[in-house]
């Protein structure tokens, strides 16, 4: 048998095997993602052109359910309030976490100590966070009014008007943010410190190392928890349906809680379903144009 096809034959028959492995090993990942992924997925494309309330068999409305959402103005005003939420729990969350993992980068004592207490919020159920932040917040003897009464400021209602409902859920976002530090830490500790030598050796103060060093390097892990944390916010729902059930007069109404309100409150199935595409396309559009703008601030380290 010539050399050739002996050497073929003897790259093929471990490429094969390779590929046999690969296929049983990635086989039980495929079929849950089919059976409790895909299934759904197609299920809930179906539904969004019918009606169906769980007591009866679905009716084929066609677009019905689209046209209803395009003249509807609560989900307008439930998409205002989703980006309002996302854009400023965003905001928040990404500066005051990036604050803390500066600060808990810093070679301290007790730093493990200080990192596991801010981690520790993370972990903590939807559920108790939300009964949690319903007695800071409140208006008689939460903390916060608390102490802002403590400097002679009377605080507000919170929860309880239009106008700090939001920033009030906007606030109790960043409690378990835990997870956001974890990264930002990663990020900072991979930072080569012959940069800041050499930027120090230039003559660059504190700042000057902050901004043209630090914030270059971690643009990239900034990104990430900017998409991220956009995405996340965008489905938000479980926490503003126990703290505040969409209240008061539909300020913090954001279009998880509106799905959420028309498939479990209402039974109209099918028109949650054609919210919930809505959602898709919104999230697969913002985090489009999340991208597009990326490219004129994040530095990636191999450019």
């Amino acid at each position: 048998m010539p050399a050739t096809a002996f050497s073929r034959r003897g790259q093929t028959t471990p490429a094969r095997r390779e590929a046999r492995r690969f296929y049983v090993f990635v086989s039980p990942w495929a079929i849950g993602f089919v059976l409790f992924s895909g299934v759904p997925i197609v299920a809930s494309i179906l539904m969004s052109f019918t009606h169906w309330n769980l007591l009866r068999d679905p009716t084929w409305v066609g677009l019905a359910n689209y046209q209803k959402m395009i003249a509807d103005p609560e989900f307008w005003e439930s998409i205002v309030n989703t980006f309002y939420f996302g854009a400023g729990s965003v905001a928040l969350g990404v500066v005051f976490t990036f604050l803390l993992a500066l600060l808990l980068n810093q070679p301290l004592r007790f730093q493990g100590l200080f990192r596991t207490v801010m981690y520790l919020p993370s972990v903590v159920s939807g559920v108790a966070t939300a009964l949690l932040w319903l007695n800071i917040l409140h208006p008689d003897y939460g903390l916060i009014n608390k102490l802002l009464a403590l400097i002679g400021v009377q605080g507000p209602g919170w929860l309880g008007t239009m106008e700090w409902a939001m920033p009030a859920l906007i606030l109790m976002s960043v409690w378990g943010a835990g997870n956001t530090i974890i990264i930002y830490l990663a990020g900072l500790q991979g930072i080569p410190k012959t940069l800041y030598e050499a930027a120090e050796i230039d003559g660059a103060g504190w700042w000057r190392r902050f901004w043209n060093v630090t914030v270059p390097m971690m643009s990239p892990v900034i990104f990430f928890n900017v998409v991220t944390g956009f995405i996340a916010s965008l489905q938000a729902y479980v926490l503003i349906l126990i703290m505040t059930e969409g209240g008061p007069a539909n300020a913090t109404m954001v279009l998880g809680l509106y799905i959420y309100r028309h498939a479990f409150t209402y039974f109209d199935m099918g028109y949650a379903a054609a919210l919930s595409w809505a959602m898709f396309l919104i999230v697969i559009a913002v985090t489009l144009i999340q991208f597009r703008l990326a490219r004129r601030w994040v530095h990636y380290e191999f450019k």
